[in-house]
């Protein structure tokens, strides 16, 4: 595990993790195995914690926000509430997050927005530009999708693209031989 420490606060990025120095990452933010984190991306911890599974993949402009509801502000005391994330969820290019609690494999596509108040289970898709800012728990194995965000539930589990770790990383990997970009590979 490695320890980066910024203004007093501290990044934990596990072994076999890929963060691009692109991305941006504030505050108390944990980084799971086998996590890619691509360049642009950004992890804020503002209002608590934020702890990331193992096998994540966060692409390009997706955002991971951890911060205060819009009545409360920083310098009020309010007992930090930890955001986390499971293992194998997709956050795709220019999503945004806010769910404080998300199970496993997950995708939240492109343009999609998930507010603070949503706990994501498992198996879910969120589709691309969909918002879901509502209070509630959306049941495994939902398919939010469409100019209307219509809900169906599928029958199986969906196929999550995270094996691509491995054409991800060894991507990487080359292309820094070859444009000398930096990441950091843990």
């Amino acid at each position: 595990v490695s320890h980066k420490t910024h203004k007093g606060q501290i990044v934990k990025i596990a072994a076999g993790a890929v963060v691009c120095v692109e991305s941006e990452i504030r505050g108390d933010v944990t980084i799971g195995p086998r996590t890619v984190v691509h360049p642009k991306a950004r992890i804020i911890a503002e209002a608590g914690p934020i702890v990331i599974g193992e096998g994540n993949l966060i692409e390009e402009q997706a955002l991971i926000i951890n911060s205060y509801p819009e009545n409360i502000t920083p310098d009020s005391e309010v007992e930090p509430k930890t955001m986390t994330i499971g293992v194998n969820n997709v956050f795709e290019v220019g999503c945004t997050s806010q769910a404080l609690k998300i199970g496993d494999n997950n995708v939240i596509e492109s343009k999609a927005e998930v507010g603070r108040n949503v706990i994501l289970t498992s198996g879910c898709i969120i589709g691309a530009f969909c918002r879901v800012n509502t209070c509630e728990v959306i049941p495994e194995n939902t398919v939010i999708y469409g100019s209307g965000c219509m809900r169906r539930v599928q029958t199986e589990r969906p196929q999550v693209k995270i094996p691509c770790f491995f054409k991800y990383s060894s991507i990487f990997s080359s292309s820094i031989e070859s444009t000398g970009t930096l990441l950091h590979s843990f």
